[in-house]
């Protein structure tokens, strides 16, 4: 039996939960589902459960715009986050409509029925079929089958105990051992200090620095506000705080980059102590904001070193031994568990395979449109976040882009919305303007941005603001195949 829904969104995480709230919103007559893979909501929020997993941007714009966060911390664990969107999927009648372990296998349009077929594999291994007349992509950006980790030399004599962190185990005790964490990204920030206070001693062993930035895990104005405002309007005000905080603070890091790292620098310092090797270990190869800066929250990474049980080991690897790791410079790091926070394996649109007319379509080969859809794909929208801002700020604004766009179909009597580009003078770039190796690793992988509006991607909220909710929604988009009369009368 095949089910039809005006449209069907693929993800119960922060993007998924925030597309149905808007679509309730501002288009309350269209009917819709949410397919999730996995057997709970929360997406990110519920995959990874390492200890000391939390947000690395502030709740205020990570959390919803529609939905305040009440917590005094506004850097937040992770389970707190889970809780808070399935709080919210709840309160609004979300979690209703979503239908758990239905996994999307793929989407096949037809220009004559104006509509998807989205074939999907159900809880029991069977085969689960929908129609939609949109689809909405809130499946993230990664692989959650599979994590990425290099081929290291010798790491099947290894002893010990090699552990991903995307796929911690519950059982692991960690308590008196000596533990290693290859990586200096978000993951391995998070857990070094938090491991540290069981484990014998903790060493992060980095190829390379990145930067690390401490800030308050709770927002003192936050909280001011809250017990003076009312809380929709205190958090609002901290959100646009937030908002223009880090904007300001990006364009200075692209500005004035040189002087943003001798401040950076300066404040691990200030953390370390005068005597640290601040040069070695501390000091990226790039400038700020090349990649995505490292939040650790009340400075709790360099308290750990500062106390002696953690340490940090900037080298490479000449290959795993029977007890540890031994480096490119000869020292050799004892180890009873090795933890690889080596990074994530991008994925497009979850590995969804996308036909359209009966051609398999290669997205990696089309041209973005405003961050959000390809080019010559009708009637389809993905939710890829900001690489300098929290991932919901753009998510939520994509999600109020798409509501326009299907009223404004409606108004016109149109079934397909598809974005082309009859542009000439428009070049292909990279999709993201990132240096960071799991985006390196995937750039063939992903779609292309074009040199101009409407087909570049906004690094910027502000802006995208003025183009998702202002803007028009004609710029390089083609509105076709009318509703037939029956089915105008019926709207």
């Amino acid at each position: 039996m095949t089910e039809h829904f005006d449209m069907v969104i693929v993800g119960a995480g922060i993007s998924g939960v925030g597309m149905a709230y808007h679509l309730q919103k501002r288009c309350p007559d269209r009917t819709y589902v949410i397919l999730e893979g996995r057997e709970r909501l929360g997406g990110t929020w519920d995959l990874f459960r390492y200890p000391g997993i939390r947000s690395d941007s502030d709740m205020h714009t990570l959390g919803f715009s529609f939905q305040p966060w009440n917590d005094a911390k506004a850097i937040a664990d992770g389970p707190s986050i889970r809780s808070y969107v399935d709080s919210t999927a709840r309160e609004h009648g979300i979690d209703r409509h979503i239908r758990f372990r239905t996994t999307v296998k793929s989407a096949a349009w037809s220009t004559a029925d104006a509509r998807w077929t989205v074939d999907a594999e159900g809880a029991d291994g069977e085969r689960v079929t929908y129609t939609c007349d949109f689809l909405s992509m809130c499946s993230g950006y990664y692989n959650y089958a599979r994590g990425y980790t290099p081929d290291f030399p010798g790491v099947g004599a290894f002893e010990g105990q090699v552990v991903h962190p995307q796929f911690w185990p519950e059982d692991l005790d960690y308590a008196g051992k000596r533990v290693v964490v290859i990586g200096s990204g978000a993951t391995a920030v998070t857990l070094v200090p938090e491991l540290a206070k069981r484990a014998a001693h903790v060493t992060m062993l980095q190829r390379s620095p990145t930067y690390v930035v401490s800030r308050p895990a709770e927002d003192a104005v936050a909280n001011w506000l809250r017990s003076r405002l009312p809380r929709k309007l205190a958090y609002g005000v901290t959100r646009w705080k937030n908002v223009l905080f880090g904007m300001f603070f990006y364009n200075m890091a692209r500005k004035r980059p040189a002087r943003i790292k001798e401040r950076l620098l300066g404040m691990v310092r200030e953390h370390l102590g005068p005597d640290y090797d601040v040069a070695t270990h501390f000091t990226p190869r790039y400038n700020p904001w090349d990649q995505r800066l490292c939040l650790v929250p009340d400075a709790d990474l360099f308290a750990a070193i500062k106390g002696g049980q953690a340490s940090v080991a900037t080298d490479t690897i000449d290959r795993f031994t029977p007890t540890g790791i031994r480096l490119h410079s000869g020292a050799e790091l004892a180890a009873d568990i090795v933890v690889t926070a080596t990074g994530l394996e991008l994925q497009l649109l979850s590995g969804v395979e996308f036909r359209v007319d009966g051609e398999v379509k290669n997205l990696a080969r089309s041209l973005n449109y405003k961050g959000m859809m390809f080019s010559d794909i009708p009637n389809l929208a993905y939710f890829f976040g900001y690489t300098n801002a929290s991932w919901t700020l753009k998510a939520d604004l994509t999600a109020t882009y798409v509501c326009r766009l299907l009223n404004t179909m409606r108004k016109r009597g149109m079934r397909q919305a598809t974005p082309r580009n009859d542009d000439p003078s428009v070049t292909e770039q990279p999709f993201l303007d990132f240096t960071s190796g799991y985006v390196q690793r995937a750039i063939d992988h992903l779609p292309k941005q074009g040199s101009k509006k409407p087909w570049r991607v906004n690094q910027n909220y502000a802006l995208d603001i003025m183009a998702l909710k202002f803007g028009s929604v004609d710029d390089a988009m083609t509105f076709s195949n009318p509703a037939r009369v029956s089915a105008r009368r019926a709207a």
